[in-house]
């Protein structure tokens, strides 16, 4: 009923915050892609550290409210101090307004377990998680051997993905870069032979990627678009007869390699990086080694 009542509405969601209320808007953004049909604001209330700031905000939000009766309102918080949590309660409750505590029920439910209270410390620094410089490594060396520049590297790898130009093969490593894994990617290109590196390196550590041809062909048609005309029919790039032909042959390649090929095609970048994962952890384990794993790494879950 919430859903069929919001499609036909404007939502504006307000998001007050202590902090940059990044975390809250993230979340906003994350449900905002489950209700497709409803038009949303995201209006960000960030560093309120006391109560005459939150009153202020309350006072914007029931201006707006008012400016534009039409768009309902949903409130989302992340108040360190249980008092101006209180406060927004207490003002949700008498406007009328649906609202949701994002950081109280978890201080809460961690302070009942470990039998300590929370400092409410505003603006507190969170900690450098413990994999974080190694992240930003895997990052770097994504960003550093995408498209296969550096075959020399390719030993160095966590992963490496291969498959047709516009495959889905960048955004994919630049992901698994930012969980964690040191991840390379190579084209393959009909004509020209891979790198020896490709065939020297362990096979468990390579996921093939394919796409449907006419999906391949819309991607690349805006990519010529956007080069000015440069790589049409002639050349074969956005030519539907000849991406055949071309995976055909990548195809070929990838069998050549043994590597497990998956079909990028309308699949959500998490849930490609999950299954790449799940595909080269259970190759490793056949093989009798494993795929390295960072300290508090991120799990991949579509």
């Amino acid at each position: 009923h919430l859903s069929a009542m919001l499609a036909n509405h404007r939502l504006s969601i307000h998001v007050i915050a202590d902090s940059s209320g990044e975390t809250a808007a993230r979340l906003a953004r994350a449900a905002q892609a489950q209700f497709p049909q409803t038009q949303f604001s995201i209006v960000r209330h960030p560093r309120v550290k006391d109560a005459d700031a939150l009153l202020g905000v309350f006072d914007r939000i029931t201006a707006a409210r008012a400016a534009e009766p039409d768009c309902r309102v949903v409130i989302l918080f992340t108040l360190v101090k249980r008092e101006m949590a209180e406060m927004v309660r207490r003002y949700c409750d008498d406007k009328q307004i649906e609202c949701a505590d994002l950081l109280g029920d978890t201080l809460r439910a961690i302070g009942q377990t470990t039998g300590s209270a929370a400092d409410e410390v505003v603006m507190r620094p969170v900690a450098v998680e413990a994999d974080y410089f190694d992240r930003i490594s895997a990052m770097e060396f994504a960003v550093r051997n995408d498209d296969g520049v550096m075959p020399e590297t390719l030993r160095e790898c966590d992963i490496c993905l291969v498959g047709a130009s516009r495959s889905g093969k960048t955004p994919l490593s630049l992901y698994l870069g930012y969980v964690g894994y040191k991840t390379v990617n190579v084209p393959l290109v009909p004509g020209i032979k891979p790198p020896d590196e490709l065939f020297q390196i362990e096979r468990w550590r390579i996921v093939g990627l394919t796409i449907d041809a006419e999906r391949l062909l819309q991607i690349r048609s805006r990519r010529v678009k956007s080069l000015g005309g440069y790589g049409t029919k002639d050349g074969g790039y956005a030519d539907l007869a000849k991406i055949y032909d071309e995976l055909d042959e990548v195809g070929r390649i990838q069998r050549q390699l043994g590597c497990p090929v998956i079909d990028t095609t309308g699949l959500a970048l998490e849930e490609a990086a999950a299954r790449v994962t799940d595909i080269v952890e259970g190759r490793a384990r056949k093989a009798g080694t494993h795929l390295r794993r960072l300290p508090g790494s991120l799990r991949l879950k579509p």
